[in-house]
């Protein structure tokens, strides 16, 4: 089958992303999302009438949906593969694992739909996402796939409080799905979550031991502030991935905008 065929064939894309848009859920230890029009229409006017207008945007690089690079995390100085964080930085730009260094994904994606495997609309706060979750999906991921976790937080975007969650915690992989997930081998893991990770009750970001093992241990990108929705509603379990963080030379993460092509 030729590869434009694939688009007679009824191919939907769903996007996975979350809109930026200001005022917007961010984590309160990243610069938020600003916006706004540098010139109108009418600001200047061309002798034939017509008028241009373009905007300024400003935002950090772990805002919105987003692809962490491995640079984001080091343990004692080191990050994966032992890189020094000393002789990664070059003019204030990591040489070594920066976001311009991981390729675009065109793979296999499984959506893991913790909260329909449970009979839930959404994960309670704090709740964590167990191996027991990952295997109870009728697709099982498998190495080099994207694996999507739904936990139904994408719900709580309209109310940037709730999405960040509170002393209660916010649902996420826990480190044990973490470990099983990074020994199956798969290429990067997503969530609907500002962290991704289990936040348990009272503990804040203050810990992040997923992160650790996924990007510093194990060299996995991870995606955060998904937008999953669409895709569970359409009972998904597995699609074509196809995404690519911006081109930031020597960043630590950078926005993504993530689309799971499936079958009309």
């Amino acid at each position: 089958m030729k590869l434009f065929d694939l688009l007679d064939d009824g191919i939907e894309a769903i996007d996975l992303a979350q809109p930026l848009e200001t005022g917007m859920p961010v984590s309160p230890t990243h610069p938020g999302f600003q916006f706004a029009l540098r010139q109108r229409h009418g600001d200047v006017e061309r002798p034939d009438g017509m008028t241009g207008s373009h905007e300024m945007i400003v935002l950090g690089g772990h805002v919105g949906t987003h692809m962490d690079a491995l640079c984001h995390v080091a343990v004692d100085g080191r990050m994966y593969g032992g890189v020094a964080v000393a002789d990664a930085l070059d003019d204030g730009r990591y040489r070594s694992h920066g976001i311009d260094q991981v390729p675009p994904l065109v793979r296999r994606g499984v959506l893991v739909d913790v909260p329909a495997v449970r009979g839930l609309d959404r994960l309670p706060p704090g709740e964590p996402v167990s191996v027991e979750d990952l295997r109870a999906v009728e697709v099982l991921p498998k190495r080099g796939d994207v694996v999507l976790v739904r936990t139904g937080w994408a719900q709580l975007w309209g109310d940037p409080p709730a999405y960040l969650g509170d002393e209660r915690g916010v649902p996420g992989l826990d480190v044990e799905a973490a470990a099983w997930l990074a020994e199956l081998g798969v290429a990067a893991v997503g969530a609907d979550t500002i962290a991704l990770e289990h936040i348990p009750p009272g503990g804040g970001l203050a810990s992040l031991p997923v992160h650790r093992l996924l990007l510093a241990e194990n060299g996995i990108n991870l995606i955060e502030v998904m937008a999953l929705e669409t895709l569970a509603a359409r009972g998904a379990g597995e699609f074509l991935f196809v995404g690519a963080p911006l081109n930031i030379r020597g960043a630590t993460g950078a926005p993504i905008r993530p689309l799971a092509l499936v079958e009309g």
